[in-house]
This record gives structure tokens, C-alpha cells and sequence, in this order.
């Protein structure tokens, strides 16, 4: 065995996402603070929660994020390492799911206060058209990319906090088995410009 498989580049990239979900949070607040609320009281929490939360959650537990990609691009089943395909081995463990309904929970929790506080917004968007539609569109944009940055990453710390031994204990994910166990964005390419090769 060579280099942990902590020195996964691939990890951190992702593990370092987590600092959209701030940017992310004051994005929909400031769609919400758009336009006067619907007056079906809940309405609104639940085309948030429909939109915004339930397809990462849904994502998440069923056919989690593959880490090999960046954006519109991942690398190819047939160009992952031993120890990468390990790592997506990890991903799948019963435990990354308690991690997602931890994530998902923490996320309805943002979820509420962003709500509840959204008017205090109101000076920034008062120039403006104040179109509500529009607004809660834009905070559901907002909240899935909160959801989907805060919930990679608290998986990522799921895989880190394995023991070097345990991992090297874990059996490698089929190459094959990938597209049907995971969610893969993008092209497929041999190699991601820019991020380093760790040999298994």
C-alpha cells in the first residue's frame, strides 16, 4: 500500500465545497426577502423543501455523488485506481446514510431559519422587482446547491474518518458496478486536468 488514501485529491476538492453553503444560504434568503409570501401558509416551505431538498436526499441515498468528477466533468470507471474504487466502496457503507439523514436534518434546520429570517434582507433588495414567483425560484436554486454542498462533503468526512486499515481491508467497487451504484455528472474523460494522480 502506498500513500493513505487521505492524500485522495479528489476528497479535498470536494470536502472544500462546503463553502458555497454560506454563499449559497445568503442567495435564498435574498430571493426570499423578494415580493410579499403566498398567503397558503407553508406552501412555499414545501416547494422549497420539493425542490431544493428531496432530490439530494433522494440522490444521496440511493445513488450517492461520485466523487472522480468536478463540475461537467468525471473520470472514467476505467481509469480509477484500486484505492479509488475503495473509496467509492466506502461511500456505500450503511453508515454514509445515517451521515445523509444527519446532513438532511441540519439542512431543514437552515432551511427554517432562512425562512423565518429572509425580511431582514429586504434593504438589499429594494431595488429590485419585487416578483415573489421569482424570488422563491431563485431561493430553490439556491437551497439545492446548499443542500448538495452541504451533503457531499459530510460524506467525504464519513470517508475520512475511516482507519487506514480499515480501508485497506475494504474491497474494491467493480469498475462496472459504478454507474449503477453512483450518480455521475459530465463527460467521462481518462484524466482531470489539474488534479494530481495518486498511485494505488
Amino acid at each position: 500500500m502506498g500513500a493513505s488514501f487521505r492524500a485522495e485529491p479528489f476528497l479535498w476538492i470536494h470536502l472544500a465545497g462546503i463553502v458555497v453553503v454560506p454563499l449559497a444560504l445568503l442567495t435564498m434568503m435574498l430571493g426570499l426577502a423578494l415580493g410579499t409570501p403566498f398567503s397558503v401558509y407553508g406552501l412555499e416551505l414545501i416547494f422549497l423543501i420539493a425542490v431544493g431538498w428531496l432530490p439530494v436526499m433522494v440522490m444521496q441515498w440511493f445513488k450517492p455523488f461520485e466523487i472522480f468528477s468536478l463540475l461537467i466533468i468525471a473520470l472514467r470507471q476505467d481509469s480509477l485506481g484500486e484505492d479509488q474504487l475503495r473509496i467509492l466502496s466506502l461511500f456505500k457503507r450503511s453508515q454514509q446514510r445515517w451521515i445523509t439523514l444527519f446532513g438532511g436534518i441540519i439542512s431543514l434546520g437552515l432551511l427554517w431559519l432562512v425562512y423565518y429570517y429572509a425580511p431582514i434582507a429586504y434593504p438589499w433588495v429594494t431595488d429590485l422587482p419585487q416578483i415573489r414567483l421569482a424570488g422563491v425560484g431563485l431561493a430553490a436554486i439556491a437551497y439545492l446547491m446548499a443542500n448538495l454542498f452541504l451533503q457531499v462533503p459530510l460524506s467525504v468526512l464519513g470517508v475520512l474518518s475511516t482507519s487506514q486499515s480499515k480501508f485497506t481491508e475494504t474491497i474494491p467497487l467493480e469498475p462496472n458496478q459504478i454507474e449503477q451504484q453512483f450518480t455521475i455528472p459530465g463527460i467521462k474523460l481518462r484524466q482531470i486536468p489539474l488534479v494530481p494522480r495518486i498511485s494505488s
